[in-house]
């Protein structure tokens, strides 16, 4: 395998900059490949280009299993491109490279957002070309790889964000947010090395949204961008702006918080809750939280969720070959040691098994957190929807705007993005 940086990448975080910690160690690194195809020499070996992108231990996960896909199949050779660890950067990238029509990478991941999209420009090759089964994925998850009655994307693995807590300080997990804010004080009384009552993602990108949507089902609410304006998503607005700047249990450092430093201040114990996605658990070894972590929705309902595709380039002249690296990277097998390894969840439901269970006994609560989790709107307009409504929630969380009209203001715009 063969790896290859972008040198795009923007200033990351610390959870960033263990990805390349751990893909360095994993294999060395190499010049940047050119923006061709993959190869087929003379003695039939085919070479097929993946663009990934990974984040702490997912890094080494993926390149352990591409290795151990190269073992068994001798005949393909994988090379790697690791693009930014930025959500938004590494989509914006792909695309660049699409629209570019290269028919590499032959493979790439793509958040479950952009897929319809991405399909609707005739980027993402029908999976249907290349006899797909998609049976063994879990069915909430294949709906973002979809689009017009056809896959083109499948779920490698899926994502449920909910509500951590600190099982020492918190006896009983809260089934309100009123709930949520007692607790959350009387965690901070008890430990004076709690800063924090509740940490989330407050920046202007991807995970606010996600954040909101954990808390507007907590509180009855659901992101529907014809119908925003509702009393149940202006409580749980409000309980975003709150949290700073009334209740005092969230910094106003939020404003600027992706997942990586949410994840830092609840592994760290300096939260006693935080609302962030299952891979926190594979975080706590050797940290003041080891052992003393819950995971449940919000206020007992509200979770969001998410899924990393894999989808195959329209363009690419190495078809089967890319599809059966995707094959073997959603085998149950390779599945459950990506979620022991890394702390992502399974795509395929034969995967939450006993051998999961012994190894990672959290990934019981994750199963029971997705069974609410609630998807994003599958759209090839919500990448226009996403940017006003992270302009929306950014302009509350900075006490810019006041809840209600936040969300008066937002509605019709929210509306005709998703419609236009």
């Amino acid at each position: 395998m063969r790896v290859t940086t972008d040198s795009s990448s923007p200033r990351r975080t610390q959870r960033h900059r263990l990805a390349a910690v751990a893909l360095a160690a994993a294999v060395s690194l190499v010049a940047a490949c050119g923006g061709g195809s993959g190869t087929t020499s003379s003695d039939g070996t085919e070479t097929i280009t993946v663009a990934l992108t990974g984040l702490g231990p997912e890094g080494k996960a993926t390149t352990d299993a591409i290795k151990a896909f190269e073992r068994a199949n001798p005949k393909i050779k994988v090379k790697v491109q690791v693009l930014s660890t930025d959500a938004t950067q590494y989509q914006q990238q792909i695309q660049q490279r699409l629209i570019a029509g290269s028919g590499a990478p032959d493979v790439f991941k793509v958040d479950g957002i952009y897929a319809a999209a991405f399909a609707k420009s005739g980027w993402l090759l029908d999976l249907a070309k290349v006899k797909a089964d998609t049976s063994k994925f879990l069915p909430t998850s294949l709906t973002a790889g979809e689009y017009d009655g056809k896959t083109y994307a499948v779920p490698w693995f899926v994502n449920t964000e909910g509500l951590f807590y600190r099982t020492d300080l918190v006896k009983t997990p809260p089934t309100t947010a009123d709930e949520l804010v007692t607790a959350a004080k009387e965690a901070m009384a008890m430990d004076p090395k709690l800063k924090y009552g509740l940490a989330f993602e407050g920046a202007k990108y991807e995970g606010v949204i996600t954040a909101f949507m954990a808390m507007a089902g907590g509180f009855g609410g659901k992101l529907d961008p014809e119908n925003l304006d509702t009393p149940e998503n202006r409580q749980a607005l409000a309980f975003m702006d709150d949290a700073i700047h009334k209740y005092k249990i969230s910094p106003s450092a939020v404003t600027g918080w992706k997942e990586g430093e949410v994840q830092q201040a609840f592994s760290s114990g300096q939260a006693a809750f935080a609302i962030n996605w299952p891979f926190v658990f594979s975080t706590t070894k050797g940290t003041p939280t080891e052992g003393k972590v819950g995971f449940v929705p919000f206020a007992g309902k509200g979770a969001t969720l998410g899924a990393e595709m894999l989808a195959l380039n329209a363009k690419s002249s190495h078809t089967t070959a890319a599809w059966k690296l995707i094959e073997y990277l959603t085998s149950t097998d390779v599945q459950v040691s990506r979620a022991i390894a890394a702390g992502n969840p399974p795509s395929v439901a034969a995967a939450y098994n006993d051998e999961l269970f012994k190894e990672a006994p959290y990934f019981k609560e994750v199963e029971k957190v997705a069974k609410v989790a609630v998807q994003r709107p599958v759209s090839p307009a919500y990448p226009k929807v996403s940017d006003q409504l992270q302009t929306m929630l950014s302009s509350v969380v900075s006490d810019l705007t006041a809840p209600d009209k936040a969300l008066s203001d937002a509605a019709s715009k929210v509306r005709d993005a998703a419609n236009g």
